[in-house]
């Protein structure tokens, strides 16, 4: 870590806090109070505030509100919440590549057994589908085998995601041409535009319109699953996971198993090392799991897909009871799995401990790739840190093991999604980022001494910035 300037005559740490969001701001106002010396920081409003540009400054605000340029020109005393570059992990069609780049370069990355395959495409209207799909081979093998399997069970499943919408938007599941065509005719909106130009001004407008999962014209707002136009062009489709693990929320009868996946936050430090926080969160879908073959799926997509999505952000706020557990209290025995038409998941004597391990090991993997294989798409700085909030999901080896998958990295994660109840997991996780991220940089002594933070260093490797 760097040191501060010799020549800086305040040894003061000035700390600029605001997260706009009135869940996490107290929290990590709560973190520093108990991890750094009373005497040691001082909180302001506002860069304006220092007595001089060299002084010690810490930025923990929104991306958009961070000043890169004061970053970059003291380099050494001054310390921000984020990375400037970093798409090669947090857009999904990026992270794609980075992870297909990196698996044809080390044929033994664990990688390779923790990430589905991707197939990207580039979309603007329906009707050019056929033209974005020229080089999925992936996708028409898959449909040409499809058209030959009578057992319907057996059919291979994929699930659509957009490149760059958020919160679980804009997700669908197919198994046919047909099926993915009608997907993008939802989203077309309809126009009565003579020529044509208003139209394509609105898509290309960053923000204007939000197209809703039935296909609802310009202007409307959907308060389901819908994503904004500007989101309607990356895409990428990867084979569904299937059968997932299925197991109980919180407070819900054993009998009602449910798909989930599995919230971990990751903090990254300097260039670079990466630590997962150890308390981890469980999601879970809105409604008991069906099989994407299942008929409701054609009948009400909206209502189906309860079954399939489990990001909490996209849940009724009564669907949300009981949607959020900690990992760690997750049932050590898994109970028994509905048939599903495919490998039955088999119960392993200390489950999450092994899934663990694995997320540790393409936590640590994922970074090293995006570091080192696209270097021009994530550039951690030695003066910044960032937190990351990276989903998992459970699902089977074809012998019937567990094997645990990375689904997405998210920048600036929604830590309302814990709920007031787990807030103390995202308390111990800022207190976490305070002792690893902060405390070094501006070389303090941590107020308490040592302890366990709950961090877990899963990759330190020197890129040489400095």
């Amino acid at each position: 870590m760097a040191a501060p300037d010799s020549d800086t005559t305040d040894n003061k740490i000035y700390a600029l806090i605001n997260y706009e969001d009135p869940y996490v701001q107290p929290l990590i106002l709560a973190a520093l109070e108990k991890r750094l010396p009373k005497p040691s920081y001082e909180l302001i409003s506002s860069i304006s505030q220092l007595p001089s540009p060299s002084f010690r400054l810490l930025q923990w605000v929104q991306y958009e509100s961070i000043d890169f340029d004061h970053l970059m020109e003291n380099s050494s005393t001054s310390l921000s919440n984020a990375y400037i570059i970093r798409k090669a992990l947090i857009r999904k069609h990026y992270l794609s590549t980075t992870i297909a780049n990196w698996i044809t370069k080390y044929l033994d990355s664990v990688l390779k057994k923790h990430v589905k395959p991707s197939v990207e495409f580039e979309i603007d209207y329906a009707e050019f589908l056929d033209d974005a799909l020229v080089e999925a081979w992936e996708l028409k093998e898959s449909w040409a085998r499809n058209e030959d399997q009578e057992d319907v069970q057996k059919k291979e499943w994929w699930i659509l995601k957009p490149g760059m919408s958020e919160r679980g938007q804009g997700i669908r599941l197919f198994s046919s041409e047909e099926e993915l065509t009608k997907i993008f005719e939802e989203w077309d909106p309809e126009s009565d535009d003579e020529d044509g130009e208003e139209e394509e001004d609105a898509r290309s407008d960053a923000g204007s319109n939000i197209i809703g999962s039935k296909g609802e014209g310009k202007g409307e707002k959907e308060e389901g699953n819908g994503i904004i136009t500007s989101q309607l062009r990356h895409f990428i489709a990867q084979p569904y996971i299937h059968p997932p693990l299925l197991l109980s929320p919180p407070n819900v009868p054993s009998s009602e198993l449910r798909k989930f996946h599995i919230r971990t936050y990751v903090l990254a430090t300097c260039a670079l090392q990466v630590y997962v926080y150890r308390p981890m969160l469980a999601l879970f879908a809105a409604r008991p799991y069906v099989p994407p073959w299942d008929d409701v799926l054609q009948e009400d997509r909206d209502e189906a897909m309860k079954a399939h999505l489990t990001n909490t952000c996209l849940q009724e706020s009564g669907d949300r009871e009981g949607s959020v557990g900690l990992f760690w209290s997750l049932p050590d025995d898994i109970p028994s799995q509905p048939d599903l038409g495919s490998v039955k998941l088999e119960s392993e004597p200390d489950w999450k401990d092994k899934v663990f391990e694995q997320i540790k090991e393409a936590t640590g993997a994922t970074f090293e790739a995006a570091a080192r294989g696209m270097s021009i798409h994530f550039q951690p700085l030695p003066n910044s840190f960032e937190i990351f909030g990276l989903d998992f999901m459970v699902g089977h080896e074809e012998d019937g093991g567990l094997n645990t998958y990375l689904l997405e990295v998210n920048a600036f994660p929604d830590f309302r999604q814990t709920g007031s109840e787990l807030s103390g997991v995202i308390e111990g996780l800022f207190e976490g980022v305070v002792n690893r991220g902060v405390v070094p940089f501006f070389g303090v002594k941590a107020e308490g001494g040592e302890r366990d933070d709950g961090m877990v260093k899963v990759l330190d490797i020197d890129l040489g910035r400095r």
